[in-house]
């Protein structure tokens, strides 16, 4: 649920977007925040949440998982659930410290930085998008990205003649 002058800044900051202001999440926040209070609540439906982290300090982090190359169509539509989550907690809580984030868990691009023309224009790429190294380090600490590479290789050693086998059935 969001307030109803939650719903109108979301709407606001959609209409912004596409007409080309540049995306800018913590103003973007504020904005929600600073909605006034009407009284009156909105029931919505929206997307679930793929991964809720909340951190020792009780900082909030919604992530929406995504493919590597999602699709230019999907983009306006991501950006609005994830105002849609900074408003229903902000509802839930005006003072929380909440993040929402497109999270890519693969780079196909690297070693290149993701370079995705789709988000330019609708994601604030430095505070909406956690790719590849970025994300898994986020949640598993320094170096978890590579770990868990390795931990993919390993697996894929192992299983390398089952794999084939498998596969072999398909030629």
């Amino acid at each position: 649920m969001v307030e109803k002058w939650g719903v109108l800044n979301i709407q606001e900051i959609m209409n912004n977007l596409t007409i080309g202001r540049s995306p800018n999440k913590s103003f973007e926040i504020e904005l929600i925040r600073n909605a006034v209070p009407e009284g009156k609540i909105n029931r919505m439906k929206t997307v679930k949440v793929d991964l809720y982290v909340e951190s020792y300090e009780g900082e909030k982090f919604y992530f929406d998982l995504k493919t590597a190359k999602p699709n230019i169509s999907n983009f306006k539509d991501f950006k609005r659930t994830l105002l849609e989550w900074v408003g229903i907690e902000l509802t839930n809580n005006i003072n929380s410290k909440v993040n929402t984030l497109i999270a890519i868990p693969y780079n196909p691009y690297e070693p290149n930085p993701y370079e995705r023309w789709t988000i330019k224009g609708m994601l604030d790429d430095k505070s909406e998008l956690m790719v590849g190294k970025e994300f898994w380090d986020f949640l598993g600490g320094n170096n978890a990205y590579e770990d868990l590479l390795d931990c993919f290789e390993s697996a894929g050693i192992k299983l390398r003649p089952e794999i084939d086998s498998y596969f072999g059935n398909f030629r």
